[in-house]
């Protein structure tokens, strides 16, 4: 096949009429208008193709998002943690880099291995005993769970904390107009998911929360399993995996089915992406795993040996009775993840956390130093994300706080519609999400507090 395969106006016109559009640049509708381009490129008809390289790399030279010329505060789902060069070097290998599908289990024990190793990885940090090979994200992980837990409870009804990152929900929502489920919304009351807002709602079959929240909050897991078990409902937490290492797990309070994102167990921030959803079930819920899972057996002449197992057979034969339909994984990302908790250990793990808690935690004290800036929810613990509220919008500080070098954090007015339930309305357009890792040094967070305090003003 050809690099590039050129439509022709008759399938362009074929292909908005099926999507019931007028023109092309409907297709371009979901980004908002400030970031599009009015008018096109001032680049002249008919240019050499290196010319034309040549002014897009200008074009991007105007970037300033760039993580090595901004230092970074932004967390919420994805954060700049440190990749040590031993993972870089480990994880580049061309065994892993260039693995194929492990079909053959007699000719790929390495990889199935450290998938293996991975799954057991995961399992700790989530309390549960089974995890899968992973999957594409978070988003997708927590999509993945809902379609199991419906399926478990066989209810179609599922309750959303809009403490769960608006993004992920977004993808949910679009999985859902497919599958029928009924998603409805609970919002979040003084940072934890208020259910008593929706009382007189149908009964649940899955609830899922996220501890900690988008915004930095801690949930009564306690407070969730008991009114999943009044519902005879799936309880899903979505998961932070640095926390989890100072914290009680999901799995200890009873959840069924613990999902996250896996990017900052070494992955770099890389755009978006690839990035590693995490997912873990209790043993009654194995035979719905979606996609992989690498299970540890004896060959016949009784030696260890690894093979994927335990597989739904309708994922492959009946797929209309299927509840997932991911046949693959993130082998690269989850094999990095695997090495970056092997090279850290329990305690190298604990410590990234600890770090990361007390640097955010720096942080929100050296903001609210500044007149006019409070934290959302100033009666709250502060633990891997932390909100805050400014006198001016949220856009305006962040773009003055670019200026100044810093990629300052995340407007929840970007992140959010108007009406979500995790936020005040009258607060959306002026509170920004940040969070400080461990990369974060001491004299970074006073320039940023200082920098902060004269962009407001």
């Amino acid at each position: 096949m050809p690099d590039y395969m050129p439509h022709t106006d008759s399938e362009v016109e074929s292909m908005l009429a099926f999507l019931d559009l007028d023109s092309i640049d409907q297709l371009f509708d979901a980004i908002p208008k400030a970031l599009q381009v009015s008018g096109g490129l001032e680049m002249p008809a008919g240019m050499p193709e290196p010319d034309v390289a040549s002014a897009m790399e200008g074009y991007a030279r105007s970037n300033r998002g760039a993580a090595s010329r901004l230092v970074c505060f932004a967390g919420t789902g994805a954060y700049d943690h440190e990749v040590p060069p031993v993972v870089r070097s480990l994880a580049g290998r061309g065994e892993f880099v260039t693995a194929y599908t492990p079909y053959q289990p007699e000719v790929a024990q390495g990889m199935l291995q450290a998938v293996f190793e991975f799954q057991t990885l995961v399992s700790r940090l989530s309390g549960l005993p089974v995890a899968n090979a992973s999957l594409y994200d978070g988003a997708a992980s927590v999509t993945e769970a809902i379609n199991l837990a419906v399926a478990s409870s066989k209810r179609g009804v599922v309750y959303l904390s809009t403490g769960v990152h608006p993004n992920w929900r977004s993808v949910v929502k679009t999985f859902a107009a497919g599958t029928g489920h009924t998603i409805v919304d609970v919002p979040l009351k003084d940072g934890r998911t208020d259910f008593d807002a929706i009382s007189g709602t149908d009964s649940p079959g899955v609830i899922v929360v996220g501890h900690t929240t988008y915004l930095g909050t801690f949930e009564d897991l306690a407070d969730v399993r008991r009114r999943a078990d009044e519902a005879g409902a799936v309880m899903v937490v979505v998961s932070d995996p640095i926390l989890a290492s100072v914290l009680k797990t999901p799995g200890s309070y009873g959840a069924d089915v613990v999902v996250g994102e896996g990017q900052p167990l070494g992955t770099a921030l890389s755009f978006g992406g690839p990035y590693l959803g995490l997912f873990a079930c209790s043993l009654d819920q194995v035979r719905r795993l979606p996609g992989r899972l690498v299970g540890e057996t004896l060959d016949t002449e009784g030696r260890r040996a690894y093979v994927t197992t335990l597989r739904a057979r309708e994922q492959d034969i009946r797929r209309e009775k299927a509840t997932s339909n991911v046949c693959s994984n993130q082998t690269l990302m989850a094999v990095t993840a695997a090495i970056q908790l092997g090279w850290l250990g329990t305690q190298g793990l604990a410590e990234v956390a600890t770090r990361c808690v007390s640097s955010t935690r720096f942080l929100a004290e050296q903001a609210t130093q500044i007149d006019g800036v409070e934290l959302l929810f100033p009666s709250l613990p502060v633990a891997r994300d932390v909100a805050i509220t400014t006198p001016k919008s949220a856009d305006q500080v962040l773009e003055g706080l670019a200026d100044e070098g810093f990629l300052g954090g995340l407007a929840l007015s970007a992140l959010t519609e108007e009406g979500d339930g995790s936020i005040d309305p009258g607060l959306r357009e002026r509170t920004i999400v940040m969070s400080a890792t461990e990369r974060r040094t001491h004299d970074e967070v006073v320039a940023f507090g200082q920098a902060l305090a004269s962009v407001v003003k």
